[in-house]
């Protein structure tokens, strides 16, 4: 494998379809109180959510406490920023992740009622 593409590869495709996203849901990332990315790498996330627009504070991480789990990543940090009191009813939610194969999807969900 090579690495460095792999990064640049994970990085472009996250934030591609996290900007359609957005723009589907017709809100820019000012509007979204949380990203909940997957957790692959933290190089990976940080600089995914650097290019769409959302400060560290934004960005939920649990890579440092799970590891790479896969597809459970996204509902673990999910969890995790609910568990915590990071999320209140009405806020705008990012949801992005890639996978094998360099596929990727995101959506934006509305928290509680």
């Amino acid at each position: 494998m090579d690495g460095k593409e792999v990064f640049r590869r994970a990085v472009r495709i996250m934030v591609d379809s996290g900007q359609k996203s957005l723009n589907a849901a017709g809100i820019t990332a000012n509007d979204i109180a949380l990203v909940v990315p997957h957790q692959a790498n933290i190089r990976i996330i940080n600089s995914a959510c650097e290019k769409l627009g959302f400060p560290p504070e934004k960005c939920v991480t649990v890579l440092h406490e799970t590891g790479n789990t896969s597809s459970a990543s996204i509902p673990l940090a999910l969890f995790d920023a609910a568990d915590k009191g990071r999320l209140n009813d009405g806020d705008l939610v990012l949801l992005v992740g890639f996978g094998a194969g360099m596929t990727a999807a995101s959506c934006v969900i509305r928290w509680g009622n």
